[in-house]
């Protein structure tokens, strides 16, 4: 069978940042006046005022402290709430395309091949700016890929899902190099107006390059040793915004078209299934818990990561073992994962195990065990 590696990766922060006090100034300017406007109604009972939010709230129910956004300005204003991020014209570079070059570019150089050495593109992420033509179509023309390019879309999981993908058509000897794109636009998703949400996510891009080992001349070389990916159906995490909103007469800007969830069902039901995902993963491959140095989690909530470290571990993860990156970057979506193993991981050494799993809406889930060689 064709050994299969992971070669080189990219990351794109943007450069606008938010921290927790100024998200919280904005969402609390936007209360009192809410409250405000609606004091009659509040006075006599008929509706309950809303609340403030708080920079130690945010901290104490995900670990968030900070996060990367397209548009800053937008969503700090009370008025809007939301990025503001111009229309491209239809010759222009998109959003999505533009985000994916500087992140592949630095993919391809940390693995030392050329774009024209790329024979398959996949663009994987939670959110896709347009149905049709496939941004991964417009990134090959971009970066001057050979062979196809698609899209595709399984939320939080699209990277790890996309990755298996990747290893699969390289194993099968239809593809030599693959890469996996994951420009994650979430903030255009977020409903910056709920207090149990609007500080959840963040944006980022991110790239992989994958190959036939063979070929492969990298000097920093993880082996795929295998990939799991499971899926079960839950209206926990969903968003209903769709091309089918238009004929079902449906408000376009109803909060149920952008992110929602409900935040202890979803911990109670992905934490079992992910660290079981994991371990019956380990065990298909002769391995357990105790042999990984790195966990290369989904980043969307510390006490998510921590819960299903300990039951993957057997114990509570030492520092550096489940590298958290939440903190600054917040929920980048499939990004997440993909960013944790982009910053952590020089430091291993050569034969090291780790485990990259992403999970979330759907529910999906994916993991990857690699080798490092």
């Amino acid at each position: 069978m064709t050994d299969v590696v992971i070669t080189g990766t990219g990351l794109f922060t943007p450069e606008h940042a938010i921290d927790n006090d100024a998200l919280v100034a904005s969402f609390n300017a936007w209360v009192d006046a809410e409250n405000a406007r609606h004091a009659a109604a509040i006075e006599a009972g008929e509706r309950e005022p809303l609340l403030h939010s708080s920079s130690e709230f945010i901290v104490k129910a995900s670990g968030i402290h900070s996060r990367f956004v397209m548009d800053a300005a937008g969503i700090l204003d009370p008025e809007r709430m939301r990025p503001r991020l111009p229309q491209r014209g239809n010759d222009e570079p998109s959003i999505q395309c533009e985000m994916g070059l500087k992140a592949a570019r630095q993919a391809l150089e940390a693995a030392g091949v050329t774009a024209s050495d790329i024979d398959m593109v996949i663009v994987a992420c939670s959110n896709l700016e347009r149905p049709y033509p496939a941004v991964a179509v417009e990134l090959q023309a971009a970066l001057g890929t050979q062979g196809h390019a698609f899209d595709m879309n399984v939320a939080c999981s699209s990277a790890t899902f996309a990755i298996d993908l990747a290893a699969g058509a390289i194993r099968g000897g239809n593809v030599k190099r693959a890469l996996v794109v994951s420009p994650e636009i979430c903030s255009a998703h977020l409903n910056f107006r709920d207090r149990d949400s609007h500080f959840i996510f963040g944006d980022a891009c991110t790239a992989i390059v994958i190959e036939d080992a063979a070929l492969a001349t990298a000097e920093e070389r993880f082996e795929i040793l295998g990939t799991r990916l499971i899926t079960k159906f839950s209206n926990a995490i969903r968003n209903n915004a769709g091309f089918l909103n238009r004929v079902t007469d449906s408000d376009p800007l109803a909060s149920d078209k952008l992110f929602v969830q409900e935040g202890r069902r979803v911990f109670k039901e992905v934490c079992p299934m992910v660290a079981a995902l994991i371990n019956e993963h380990l065990a298909s491959l002769g391995l357990s818990g105790e042999a990984l140095s790195r966990l290369w989690l989904h980043q969307a909530n510390h006490h998510m990561n921590d819960l299903i470290a300990r039951r993957v571990l057997g114990h509570d993860p030492e520092p550096g073992q489940a590298p958290i990156i939440l903190d600054r970057y917040a929920n980048t979506s499939s990004a997440g994962s993909i960013i944790a193993f982009h910053l952590h991981r020089a430091d291993l050494s050569s034969g090291a195990l780790g485990v990259v799993c992403s999970f979330g809406a759907g529910y999906s889930a994916g993991c990857v065990v690699l080798r490092r060689l």
